[in-house]
C-alpha cells in the first residue's frame, strides 16, 4: 500500500472533499494546495499522479487525530519522515480512540484473524525483541474492515 493509497480510502471512508483534505492537511500544520492534493489522489497511470511522500501523510495523519480527538495544547505531534504500516496504523488507532479489541473486531469483519500478541507485536518499538512488521495486507484490511463500518452508517 502506498501514502497515496491510504489517503485515497481515508478520504472514500469519511466522504471528505477536498477543502476538508485541504483543512485536514491545515491542522496537521501543512499547506497543500487544491492541485497538489488532486495529483496525490489520481490514479498511478494518470499523467499528472504525484506520489504523496512520507512527511506529507504523517501530516496528514496529524491533522486526522486532530480532527477526531481535538488538537492537544503544549507538545506538538511527531511529524515522521519515514512512515511505516505500524506506524500509519498507530496514528489510525490514536484518531479513532481505537482500543486493541476495536481493531481486532474491524479485521475479523474482513475475515481475518489475529491474536491480541500478534497485534500488539505491531505497537512495539522496532528495538523491541517481539516488534513485528505490519504488511501490507493487515492495513488494507483495517482500512477495509473500517469503510464497511464507517459508510454503512
Amino acid at each position: 500500500m502506498t501514502n497515496n493509497d491510504v489517503l485515497r480510502r481515508i478520504r472514500y471512508i469519511y466522504d471528505y472533499g477536498d477543502d476538508k483534505m485541504i483543512a485536514i492537511f491545515k491542522s496537521g500544520e501543512s499547506a497543500v494546495s487544491r492541485e497538489t492534493l488532486s495529483n496525490w489522489l489520481k490514479k498511478d497511470d494518470h499523467a499528472d499522479f504525484e506520489p504523496c511522500m512520507d512527511i506529507e501523510l504523517a501530516h496528514f495523519l496529524n491533522g486526522f487525530i486532530n480532527e477526531h480527538r481535538g488538537k492537544q495544547e503544549g507538545k506538538k505531534p511527531i511529524v515522521e519522515e519515514k512512515l511505516t504500516k505500524n506506524i500509519i496504523m498507530r496514528k489510525l488507532k490514536i484518531a479513532l480512540n481505537y482500543t486493541d479489541i476495536d481493531i481486532l473486531e474491524t479485521l475479523a469483519s474482513e475475515e481475518f484473524t489475529l491474536s491480541k500478541h500478534e497485534l500488539s507485536a505491531f505497537f512495539r518499538k522496532p528495538e523491541h525483541k517481539h516488534y513485528r512488521v505490519m504488511k501490507n495486507q493487515v492495513l488494507r484490511l483495517f482500512l477495509k474492515g473500517l469503510q464497511a463500518k464507517i459508510r454503512k452508517k
